[in-house]
């Protein structure tokens, strides 16, 4: 329990904060009190305030030992001393958690109250000065020295108390709970000490400073502080009465603007033309009943529209509130396009726009089939996963064609803001619906086929995580009462045909994941590409720059040419480049003047192309000892790298390069160490790893790395340089490898083998327990390939190293 006074305002109130005290020093030095100062005290820490003679101040008393002084005081009819507190927080002060000046107080009444707390009321009668200590217990007992204040009356402190006094009296008149009595009380004090001690009690100053003022005996020198302490009180008090005079002037007038605004209105309906307002709030009731909306958005758009009806039209609101209404009517509650199930049509539109992905045209086909036999139905959100240019989107819009829906499509890479999926709310300047809403307003239905493109793109920062807003999107269980923050209305999404896509499926988040069903795009055989070349991107091009088949043919062997040598991509947007820069050179010789057929064969790339971009390199590379061909998994397709290792003169130290990431790391030290326990096995000499550092490398540093597929491949390449034995230069290998020289499955299986055929390898070695997966590979990819798999360390490079 604390000490507190009660603010000045309050004080006066209650009693009189100033009399004139008949104890307390006056300024000629002579005594006139009817109270006796004894020599020791009982010490009442004060905190949060300063006592002063002549004041009379109320306390709330919590503490033991307090209650005990008090008890005590009253019993003996003594004086108690009231010393302020250095740092209010301590509980239990002692004497040196005290000021040395304090005041001597008499009691004048106490009140216990119900809580058990004691509230006392004290009169200050003189300032004294703590000389020594005479017991802590029960409480604090202290010798005292009175101290007096002495000042000679002069021209300058005369003319001083005049100021004060003037300033004090306009600073009672600014201030609305200040009592009359105060100013009663000012103009009866006629000593300097009297006026220093009555204005240092009631300023709103620091605990700090009026301890100060306490303690300064020199009644010039206080009234200087107090001059300018009053001086800035009355700043700021003068400041504040104008501007609230300012906004009562503008109150008044917003006031009588309304009251104007309201006679006018009832001037126009009674002679029956209510104007521009009229015809808007008009249009707006009949747009809420066309809208079709639910019976609770509509009360809601109904209470707006009455709230908009009572505002004056050039009131701020007055657009927000319009705007929302907009809004609100214009989405498509109830408005959507005649859905089309037939699943023959769609079959034929799938096969139509799109060359093979048999497993994917599938499962689009037994979707539509479900919704068809059960459109009141949740259907699930699909996810289209796969490499650039393998043709998620044309998916999407393929869908839209067959079911006679209308196709949306937004794209969501590099959005960190929540508020792009969710919205704005209304308190905000220039606040929106989200991205959601938006294009559902703007295609006019509630039942398009919604793609959400780049899922694995989406970021977060301060301004919330996207990914997450997604949730209750992409949730059939939650979206049928999705909530944007503009509007805060739930709306209906179950109608909408929800269809993700993303390039791999590791940035997107398990929750967002789990609300959706993964189909898997993998990348294009050079047979695929080279029919979708012929049935779609070649008529295309020739479309596009204005030839016709009479003037451009391209051979088959001329596109597979440019699948090889000019790209080297999972999909078929750069084939599509390539064929597109042949045609706008046939364009160019046409646009000359040449009328002449043209048939692009192999002999013509070079010239038109430039020369061949991508030439197969594994056997240069994996020449020398210490080179591997690995296999890679990226969200463009599968890849190639090699593993290359070195050894030079030093201590058995790894170190590894290439920008390669965490996982990839352990994967070399796990292939190190398991080198050094079998070196024997593998026919090394102990002795080269005290002597020598190693240096593991996979080159392209650029480009980042991770993954523990590579684990085999590395094992393959410590093996081979430190055996000097080459490593079959018409061999890959993927797989990560255990300590105990165990190998174990790894993903991205068919871009993989994809990514060694464009290559030229003749043999993969692939984890044993990867054979089951086989069968999802086409027989195209797998033709001319020996598939050899392994369980482990040794039997990998029995297969990989030459004898």
């Amino acid at each position: 329990m604390t000490h507190n006074t009660l603010p000045a305002s309050l004080a006066l109130k209650a009693v009189d904060i100033v009399s004139i005290d008949p104890f307390s020093q006056s300024d000629d030095g002579k005594s006139t009190s009817e109270y006796q100062l004894p020599e020791q005290l009982g010490i009442l820490p004060v905190r949060n305030a300063v006592t002063f003679p002549g004041t009379v101040m109320p306390l709330a008393i919590g503490r033991g030992k307090s209650k005990q002084l008090v008890a005590d005081a009253q019993k003996e009819q003594s004086i108690i001393g009231l010393v302020t507190q250095r740092n209010p927080d301590v509980d239990d002060p002692q004497v040196k958690d005290l000021y040395n000046v304090g005041t001597a107080a008499a009691i004048l009444k106490t009140v216990k109250m119900p809580q058990g707390t004691v509230n006392i009321i004290v009169h200050g009668l003189v300032r004294f000065k703590i000389v020594s200590v005479v017991s802590t217990e029960p409480y604090i007992k202290v010798r005292i020295k009175p101290l007096e204040r002495k000042s000679v009356m002069s021209k300058k402190l005369a003319a001083l108390m005049v100021s004060v006094r003037n300033a004090a009296q306009k600073v009672i008149s600014l201030s609305p709970n200040v009592p009359e009595e105060a100013a009663v009380l000012l103009e009866n004090i006629e000593t300097p000490s009297g006026l220093v001690d009555f204005l240092s009690a009631n300023l709103n100053i620091p605990v700090a400073e009026k301890q100060q003022l306490l303690e300064d005996l020199d009644s010039q020198r206080c009234l200087e502080k107090i001059s300018i302490a009053l001086a800035n009180q009355l700043e700021v008090l003068e400041l504040s009465h104008k501007i609230q005079g300012e906004v009562r002037e503008s109150i008044d007038k917003t006031q009588r603007e309304y009251y104007l605004q309201e006679q006018l209105k009832a001037i126009q309906s009674e002679l029956g033309k209510e104007g521009g307002k009229g015809d808007e709030i008009s249009r707006l009731k009949d747009s809420i009943k066309k809208a079709q909306m639910p019976q609770a958005v509509e009360e809601e758009a109904c209470r707006e529209l009455d709230k908009l009806a009572k505002m004056h039209i050039l009131s701020p609101e007055y657009g927000l509130v319009r705007s929302y209404l907009e809004w609100m009517c214009e989405l498509p509650w109830n408005k959507g396009t005649k859905e089309s199930l037939d699943i023959s049509k769609a079959q034929r539109i799938l096969n139509r726009d799109h060359f093979g992905l048999k497993k994917v045209k599938q499962r689009i086909l037994e979707f539509l089939a479900v919704r068809k036999l059960n459109p009141t139905g949740k259907s699930p959100i699909l996810c289209f996963v796969g490499p650039p240019g393998v043709g998620k989107t044309s998916l999407g819009r393929s869908i839209a064609s067959a079911t006679g829906r209308k196709f949306v499509r937004i794209s969501l890479g590099g959005i960190r803001d929540e508020a792009d999926i969710r919205g704005h709310r209304r308190t905000y300047i220039g606040a929106l619906p989200g991205r959601i809403l938006q294009e559902l307003r703007k295609c006019g239905s509630n039942n398009p086929v919604f793609m959400l493109e780049e899922l694995d793109k989406i970021g977060a920062d301060f301004r919330g995580d996207p990914a997450s807003a997604l949730l209750e999107v992409l949730d059939p269980a939650q979206n049928n009462s999705f909530t944007d923050h503009y509007l805060d209305q739930p709306f209906d999404l179950t109608r909408v045909m929800f269809i993700g896509t993303a390039n791999y499926t590791e940035p997107v988040p398990p929750a967002l994941q789990d609300r959706m069903e993964i189909i898997e795009l993998p990348g294009y055989t050079e047979n695929e590409k080279l029919n979708i070349a012929k049935k779609y991107l070649v008529p295309r091009q020739i479309a596009e720059t204005g030839l016709t088949k009479s003037k451009l043919n391209i051979t088959d062997e001329a596109i597979l040419t440019l699948i090889r040598s000019y790209t080297a991509e999972a999909g078929v947007r750069n084939l599509e480049r390539e064929i597109a820069a042949i045609c706008r050179h046939i364009a160019t010789k046409i646009a000359k003047g040449s009328s002449a057929k043209t048939t692009i064969t192999t002999d013509h790339l070079a010239k038109i192309l430039g020369p061949v971009r991508y030439e197969s390199e594994i056997a240069g590379r994996t020449a020398t000892p210490g080179v591997v061909t690995g296999l890679a998994y990226t969200p463009f397709g599968g890849e190639i790298l090699f593993v290359e290792s070195a050894s030079m003169p030093g201590e058995g130290k790894l170190v590894l390069t290439g920008q390669i990431g965490d996982i990839m790391k352990e994967s070399a030290q796990a292939a190190f160490s398991i080198v050094k326990s079998g070196a024997e096995k593998f026919g090394i000499k102990a002795v080269k790893f005290e002597k020598c550092d190693f240096h593991i490398h996979v080159p392209a540093g650029a480009v980042p790395k991770d993954g523990p597929s590579a684990g085999i491949a590395m094992f393959t390449s410590l093996v081979s340089l430190l055996t000097g034995k080459k490593v079959r230069c018409d061999v890959a290998m993927t797989g990560e490898i255990t300590l105990k020289g165990q190998v174990l499955p790894v993903g991205g299986l068919k871009e993989k083998i994809l990514a060694a055929r464009r290559a030229g390898i003749k043999t993969i070695i692939l984890p044993y327990r990867n054979k089951k997966n086989m069968v999802e590979v086409p027989k195209e990819a797998k033709g001319g390939i020996k598939f050899v798999f392994v369980k482990t360390a040794a039997e990998v490079l029995a297969a990989a190293i030459k004898s």
